[in-house]
This record gives C-alpha cells, sequence and structure tokens, in this order.
C-alpha cells in the first residue's frame, strides 16, 4: 500500500513540478492512474467494514437488485424487457447487480467496470449506481470580481502539493463559461462535473434503444449556486468524510455533488420521453412497488433482514432522500 502511494505521489509531483494542473488534471490522475490510482488498483472499496471506504445501495444485495429489476420490467414492459440486454455500468470489480438475482427477465446481461469503454447497442436497460459522481471534475472560486479555476501546485521550498489559482480557465471550463452566474459573492465555490455530461453525452449519442436508469447523489444547477458556497468536494475513507483533496492521492475516494438539470436536458435532447428524476425513495415506492410490497407481504408479523434491508433504501433519513434516480425511455 506504502509503495503504490509512493509511486502514483511521485507521479502527481512530476506532472506539476514545471507548472500547476488543474484539479480535473489531479483527481484523475489520482482516481484513474493505471494500477496506481483510487479507482484502478486491487482495493475493496465498499462495505460496511470500518476498513473499507463507504458503501451504496447496491452493498445492499437482492433487495436492491429485486427492486432495480422489477422497476426496468415495469417501465418498458415485460415483453420489452425479455428483449433487452441489461448493461451494468462502473459495477465494481467482481460484482455485480445480476448476481444477487435468482431470475433474470432479460435476454442478456453484461457487466462493464469502472473505467472500462461503454458501448451499447439495439434494445437496452442501462443501468448504473454512483458512476457519474466517481469522474473527475474542475474547481471554480469567484475571486475579485471574475471566475478562477482552482489548481494543484508543487511548492518548492517543502516539496508539497498545495492549491492554487491557475493564470486562465482551462478550456472545458472556458466552453461553460456562459453558463456560469455573472455576479455572485466574493469566495463561492462551484465544483463543476464536465466530465459527467460528456460521458453521459457520449452514452447517449450511441444507436440504442430502452431504458437508462440511473443511481446517484446531485443538485440541480441553483442550489449549486446559490446553496454550496464552498462546493461540493469531498473524500471518503474508511466511512469518514472530508475537505482535503490533496491528502493520500489514490487513498481516498473523491467525489462532488453531479448537476442533475444537465442530465436531464440531455435525455430530453436525445429524444427521451418520458424523462424523470426522482427521490430514491419515491422511485422504489412507485416505480418497484411490487417488489416492494412482496418483501414487506412475505415477512409479516416476524422480523425479517429484508423489510429491514428495504426501509433502508427508502428511508429520508437514510438513503431515501439522499440518492435520486434519473430515468427515461427512447
Amino acid at each position: 500500500m506504502k509503495g503504490i502511494n509512493k509511486l502514483l505521489e511521485k507521479a502527481i509531483h512530476d506532472a506539476c513540478r514545471d507548472a500547476p494542473i488543474s484539479f480535473f488534471d489531479f483527481i484523475e490522475r489520482a482516481l484513474y492512474t493505471p494500477e496506481l490510482g483510487y479507482y484502478t488498483r486491487h482495493k475493496t472499496r465498499i462495505g460496511r467494514n470500518s476498513q473499507q471506504d463507504f458503501y451504496t445501495a447496491e452493498s445492499l444485495g437482492k433487495v436492491f437488485a429485486q427492486c432495480v429489476s422489477t422497476a426496468a420490467v415495469d417501465l418498458l414492459g415485460p415483453e420489452k424487457a425479455a428483449e433487452s440486454t441489461l448493461i451494468e455500468i462502473a459495477a465494481e470489480p467482481g460484482k455485480s447487480l445480476i448476481d444477487a438475482l435468482n431470475e433474470i427477465p432479460f435476454a442478456d446481461c453484461k457487466t462493464i467496470r469502472q473505467g472500462e469503454p461503454i458501448t451499447a447497442e439495439g434494445p437496452v436497460i442501462l443501468f448504473a449506481n454512483e458512476w457519474l459522481d466517481a469522474l473527475p471534475f474542475h474547481r471554480i472560486i469567484y475571486h475579485q470580481g471574475a471566475w478562477r479555476e482552482r489548481g494543484v501546485r508543487l511548492n518548492p521550498a517543502n516539496n508539497q502539493l498545495e492549491e492554487t489559482l491557475l493564470a486562465r480557465l482551462s478550456a472545458p471550463v472556458q466552453a461553460v463559461s456562459h453558463r456560469l452566474p455573472k455576479t455572485i459573492e466574493e469566495g463561492y465555490e462551484i465544483d463543476l462535473p464536465l466530465a459527467a455530461e460528456s460521458a453521459l453525452e457520449a452514452l447517449l449519442s450511441q444507436d440504442w434503444h430502452g431504458l437508462i436508469l440511473f443511481f446517484d447523489y446531485g443538485k440541480t444547477w441553483t442550489s449549486l449556486c446559490q446553496d454550496s458556497p464552498s462546493g461540493t468536494a469531498r473524500t471518503f475513507q474508511n466511512h469518514q468524510r472530508g475537505n482535503d483533496l490533496l491528502d493520500q492521492p489514490g487513498e481516498k475516494d473523491i467525489t462532488c455533488e453531479i448537476c442533475w438539470d444537465w442530465h436531464h436536458e440531455q435525455l430530453k435532447a436525445h429524444r427521451f420521453n418520458p424523462v424523470y428524476l426522482e427521490s430514491q425513495e419515491s422511485f422504489i415506492v412507485h416505480r418497484a412497488a411490487r417488489a416492494a410490497e412482496a418483501i414487506v407481504c412475505n415477512t409479516a408479523g416476524a422480523f425479517s433482514p429484508d423489510r429491514q434491508t428495504l426501509m433502508e433504501l427508502i428511508h429520508p433519513a437514510h438513503m431515501g432522500q439522499r440518492f435520486q434516480v434519473l430515468w427515461g425511455i427512447r
């Protein structure tokens, strides 16, 4: 573990030795450097164990899988679902949604791991659980009357990474500068998940039809510009949230809230109809009702781990309101 850290640390130091790099470039290296990054090396990241970093809805096994599968069948209809290939995007190593199902109501199943190329064709159901939030992002701050991009430099005095402001906006940020508020309070920060937007665009542009079903956490553009003055970037390690993105690169998850407005508009632009964004609670209650009702009815009057798991998925104090579901049909 320590050796991997040192190798990644050296690679990042070398990248910004001559000039600062953007936070996007830093995060991309920290998460996706081959065999060294947080998502590219062998590591068990997800689970409740204190040595793991976080857990997701998919960590809850068959109950979540039953809800997703049932919703997909009911939203498409049994006949179309039976003709479709379920493609899970960015599944954790050695795991997949299908593993937890006793019966598979789809024509075929395909699992794409984090960082692998994503392709789809024909009738499909595209499912992803916390894929978009795992992609790198840019960081900007309103400084002295203008938007500036935050970057990372190597301090030659102590050979340590530190934050800085770049001399100019990088090309991806410059391309969306028209979206940014013209004026805002001094020091307001926004973390821009532009890679998430680009990745989804590349996926939507492919020749396929069917259902898209993405579970993730995010905010509206208005909320990102009004309610989060310190941005939304954070790290996760051993179930502890942190704010120092430069600490222990490769050892911590680095993430930010995605922008649901952008993705909703993308689906609309690519002829999806209908398109919905719902809380995870609302989605499971209304779109996976058959699965939820079966779990409740089959365990009535007795303690049930499955019923308890269902409550964790939908209860507002747990995952029910923290996560949202974007879905649409083309």
